[in-house]
């Protein structure tokens, strides 16, 4: 086989909440491919989630993308068409979107639609106009929806990473119910954190590695490197037999979707970013247990640059486990907010639905109170309006008004994220705040792509 051309393949949108699933058929291409001996993989198969607020997305908003080397381009492109619109869910709402481009490096466009896209909706018209400007070879089915992260999959550029391993379920068992061990999905958790994160919800005791739709996917574990995710898999137990298990790269657990400081200009419904400033006044906690709050962009370090100020409501909701930090913030705390743009409604105004809240500094919080006697230390009594107070004990003791009592903050400064059941797969969690993996080439002593026998094995 030649290796004369670099093929950059992505796709998305051939899933729907009736089944299939855009990762399984990256698992069907890339077996096809090395069984075929058609192409040589340059990297692990991608994984990228892109702005999880855009309303029509099916589950994790994710693309993908691969990247081969091969001598016989067309071959290679006519399997992975084959193979993508054979099998996407079209008949249930499914709008698949293929790019091909070949090429060694990402070109800067490519790439800068690929940071667009973890942030901000990006219309059809606009992935089409991309493509033809940029001369990407491009193939949908419906509405074309999915161009948009088959374009942003396949120019994404890696500053960070983690990687999941997805295990696959034979087709009599889609549709129904997923049974793996709990206590061996926390032993795994518990032996290989922090090489893997977010199997085991401690606080609930819920399994997180297992999705609830009809999809083929039977568990996805994530983690920093191939060969803990390999170890990792081989200590869940089951009483079914998977077909197999891909790893892909992955952009999960990176925050990549909140880099972005949204402006007046840029908090547009949908977008994701974050703000920082201000408290205005005291949270608001409504029916359901959910905590609202205002927030004047700019913040006490900031007023002194020539920006305009704004009140930004935020929403911090109940499952999130982080309204207990909200309900405790005052007016003056300076906070930076992260989370995604809701669009106002009829009954609701808008507001940045909370990912995350940084506790930058903290404003004194008083109240006035009645002065204390400087020699019992007994609080004094009013004499009455205007007339002062005077301690009851000791006759000799008098004073004029009331003195300000600073309470003290049930509130650090710091970084507050939702407990591991309700985080985003894009939410950074607290084991990876400093960490960052640079890509590099796939571990070849592994099994990146294994189709099971029928033990198991």
């Amino acid at each position: 086989m030649g290796s004369d051309v670099t093929l950059n393949v992505g796709f998305d949108d051939t899933d729907s909440p009736a089944g299939m699933c855009t990762t399984y058929l990256a698992y069907v291409i890339a077996g096809s491919l090395r069984k075929e001996g058609a192409a040589e993989f340059l990297d692990y198969p991608r994984l990228v989630r892109f702005n999880p607020n855009v309303p029509w997305k099916t589950r994790g908003n994710g693309a993908v993308s691969m990247r081969v080397r091969t001598g016989d381009p067309g071959r290679v492109k006519n399997e992975i068409r084959r193979t993508v619109f054979e099998r996407a869910d079209v008949a249930h709402g499914a709008n698949p979107g293929l790019v091909f481009w070949e090429g060694d490096d990402v070109p800067e466009p490519l790439a800068g639609f690929g940071r667009l896209a973890l942030w901000q909706l990006i219309s059809r018209p606009d992935a089409r106009r991309f493509a033809r400007d940029n001369g990407l070879e491009i193939h949908y089915m419906g509405n074309g929806q999915g161009l948009v992260g088959a374009i942003g999959a396949t120019g994404y550029r890696w500053d960070d990473h983690t990687m999941e391993l997805l295990s696959y379920r034979r087709a009599e068992m889609c549709g129904t119910r997923r049974v793996v061990s709990p206590a061996s999905v926390k032993s795994m958790q518990d032996r290989t954190f922090p090489s893997t994160f977010n199997s085991y919800d401690e606080r609930s005791g819920r399994v997180l590695i297992t999705p609830r739709g009809p999809d083929p996917v039977f568990y996805g574990i994530r983690g920093e490197d191939a060969a803990s995710l390999v170890a990792a898999s081989r200590m869940i137990r089951s009483d079914e037999s998977p077909l197999g298990y891909m790893i892909f790269r992955t952009n999960q657990g990176t925050g990549a979707h909140l880099r972005n400081e949204l402006t007046e200009e840029s908090m547009r419904p949908f977008a994701s970013g974050w703000i920082r400033g201000a408290v205005t006044g005291s949270p608001i906690a409504e029916r359901g247990g959910h905590v609202f709050f205002e927030v004047e962009s700019g913040g006490r370090r900031r007023r002194q640059q020539q920006q305009r100020r704004r009140r930004v409501r935020c929403a911090v909701y109940k499952p999130t486990k982080m309204t207990g930090i909200a309900r405790r913030l005052v007016a003056g705390d300076e906070v930076r907010v992260g989370g995604g743009v809701r669009k106002a409604s009829k009954g609701h105004q808008r507001a940045l639905n909370a990912e995350y809240i940084e506790v930058i500094s903290l404003a004194d919080d008083s109240y006035l109170a009645n002065p204390t006697c400087p020699a019992c230390g007994k609080r004094m009594k009013s004499k009455g309006v205007g007339q002062g107070f005077e301690c009851v004990r000791c006759e000799d003791s008098r004073a004029a008004s009331k003195v300000e009592v600073k309470r003290n903050r049930a509130v650090r400064t710091g970084l507050y994220i939702p407990d591991a059941g309700a985080q985003r797969h894009l939410t950074r969690p607290v084991q990876r705040l400093e960490r960052r993996n640079r890509a590099g080439a796939p571990d070849h002593s592994l099994e990146w792509l294994h189709v099971y026998d029928n033990s198991g094995e």
